[in-house]
């Protein structure tokens, strides 16, 4: 028995969109929790190499994970409910 036999289609986009919505939010707000920490953007904390910089401390190191997690998140996340959500437009 497949899923979609048990649970209509559209239950499942929006099961999967409010999934995706939160998860992003969650991106949004390491994002933005790390930019106002550091003062710039990922993108300058990187060009700026503020890991040397800050002297490899694990604090330092463990923001620049999660925050480069975050911004690849943001962009996964977004790529994914936009697709869904033309793919929904297109029927």
């Amino acid at each position: 028995m497949k899923l979609l036999d048990l649970i209509p289609e559209n239950e499942l986009k929006e099961a999967v969109l409010s999934e995706y919505e939160k998860k992003l939010v969650l991106y949004r707000l390491t994002d933005e929790r790390l930019k106002k920490k550091y003062g710039l953007s990922f993108e300058e904390f990187e060009k700026k190499n503020m890991v040397k910089e800050k002297g490899f401390s694990w604090d330092v190191e463990k923001d620049a994970m999660d925050w480069e997690h975050a911004v690849e998140g943001i962009k996964y996340i977004q790529e994914k409910i936009n697709k869904i959500k033309e793919a929904d437009n297109g029927n």
